[in-house]
């Protein structure tokens, strides 16, 4: 309960040798909060064992299971997963806070060309939409939003996750189960049986999940997924090293999103702070700029535990697919011409995205070399 009122995305129990420690994941940071007596730790191991309804007696098998909790203001899930290590068990839970989850597309960080492009493509009646960043960089909220706009009573979407994270109102949300069989692959064929409009497939992992995929695009269907690059043209080459024909890839895919998430800085400690000249030159900050921009940071305080931010928001690189795009993936050109391209059509890189959030005195400079640190150009 502590952890969910300090907005904790995970929390992770660590057993040591001689100790134990318990940290929280806020804002994309792990902080350590406790160290528990080492006499309490399988004490600890077998409540949350029993809670999440896993095998108390199993210590030599990874587990996953899922906890309810209620409290006087919200229902919260828990997602444990349980490690086997030398000194113990190692348990994470994932916080699935249904009360934070906001599914409203304009409030997500975009910019507003980039939410044009983006709003654009979800309302296009056929195609693939693919969302790209690690884990945690918010795609699955990016996308539970776009299907919340769909989310009408003539459109039958279906969505294949792993796992359900959150219970979607009027759409038919699969839990993929691997070890009987339902994997994306079979999930996706089962759809294209079900009469779908929108069909979400939680990720594209192999080539056959990608096949099936682009020929539901490209037999009238809409399709969003994601995958796990760097950026946007990245995307499109990972298709392609699953196997994935050119003019497959160029016929089916309408836009390329890639995403993270940046710190916002706390409002209550927020200061303003001289940056060095250099440092705004090497992000191409223009003279103008320069003089008439504010910047600020956090100074900490007791609101966002002396961190100096409090929250996230969104950083987007949204690179529709033009006609001459598509002429570069059909030759089978690499990723940095794909980027090139993009940037002479003057869409925002994710570098590029994190600077007007730290110009707008939402993020800090450091926070822009944190989260942006492999797209420098």
């Amino acid at each position: 309960i502590n952890a969910i009122a300090r907005g904790a995305s995970d929390i992770h129990i660590e057993p040591y040798e001689k100790s134990m420690r318990i940290r929280y994941r806020v804002d994309g940071v792990l902080f350590e909060e406790l160290k528990p007596p080492l006499k309490i730790r399988d004490l600890i191991t077998t409540r949350i064992k029993i809670m999440a309804r896993l095998d108390i007696a199993e210590r030599r098998v990874p587990q996953d299971g899922r906890i309810k909790i209620k409290t006087k203001k919200k229902e919260v899930d828990l997602s444990v997963s349980i490690l086997p290590c030398i000194h113990g068990e190692k348990i994470v839970m994932r916080v699935l806070d249904k009360g934070n989850l906001s599914l409203d597309l304009t409030k997500l960080g975009f910019e507003q060309k980039s939410y044009e492009d983006f709003n654009k493509a979800i309302h296009t009646p056929w195609g693939m939409l693919l969302v790209t960043g690690p884990t945690g960089s918010g795609k699955t909220t990016t996308l539970y939003s776009a299907l919340s706009t769909l989310n009408k009573t003539t459109e039958n979407i279906m969505t294949s996750e792993d796992p359900v994270e959150y219970n979607l109102k009027g759409i038919n949300q699969v839990q993929i189960n691997a070890d009987v069989g339902l994997t994306f692959a079979a999930a996706l064929r089962a759809f294209l049986r079900q009469d779908p409009d929108i069909i979400m497939v939680g990720e594209i992992r192999d080539y056959e999940t990608a096949e099936i995929a682009i020929k539901a695009a490209l037999t009238g269907h809409l399709v969003l997924s994601t995958l796990h690059t760097n950026d946007a043209p990245s995307t499109i080459s990972r298709l392609s090293n699953m196997g994935v024909e050119p003019f497959m890839i160029a016929s089916s895919v309408v836009l390329v999103l890639a995403q993270r998430l940046v710190r916002k800085i706390c409002e209550k400690c927020k200061t303003p702070v001289k940056i060095p000249k250099k440092e705004l030159e090497k992000l191409n900050i223009s003279e103008q700029d320069m003089n008439d921009v504010t910047f600020y940071e956090g100074k900490g305080c007791s609101f966002c535990d002396g961190s100096g931010y409090k929250g996230r928001i969104a950083i987007y690189e949204v690179m529709p697919i033009f006609e001459e795009t598509k002429e570069l993936i059909i030759n089978g050109e690499p990723a940095t011409v794909l980027k090139k391209h993009m940037m002479s059509k003057n869409i925002n890189t994710l570098r590029a995205s994190a600077v007007n959030k730290f110009k707008a005195g939402v993020t800090t400079l450091s926070e822009v070399y944190r989260v942006t640190a492999a797209d420098e150009d």
